[in-house]
């Protein structure tokens, strides 16, 4: 008979390339308190988009969601549509951002900047 398996949800996942811009950022900034805060909001193309802002406080229902020496934020409305993507961050010809893969998006904008659920 086999043991019980613990499981812990990770509600958001961070690339190495969103941790080493996020953790520059950090640096730059001179401030180690900074977290990323990342949200939804209505509108875009596709019903839902997706927005990024630096965050000093945690507010007491929000999710912090912790990697090694830099961290995310999520509200609780923006969270439901969150769990289980990744955060990534991308540079190419259209300059550089931060992107979100969610799995949970049944639609995407071309640009991928908005989501429909």
């Amino acid at each position: 008979m086999s043991g019980v398996a613990s499981f812990v949800p990770t509600p958001l996942l961070l690339s190495d390339s969103a941790k080493a811009r996020l953790r520059s950022l950090v640096e730059e900034e001179g401030n180690r308190e900074l977290k990323l805060r990342v949200y939804v909001t209505g509108g875009g193309c596709s019903g839902f988009q997706y927005g990024f802002d630096f965050a000093e406080s945690v507010a007491e229902d929000d999710t912090l969601v912790e990697f090694d020496d830099v961290a995310l934020v999520v509200d609780p409305l923006s969270y439901q549509y969150l769990v289980g993507s990744t955060v990534d961050f991308e540079e190419g010809l259209a300059g550089a951002r931060f992107m979100i893969q969610n799995p949970n998006a049944t639609t995407t904008c071309g640009c991928g900047a908005s989501f429909m659920v």
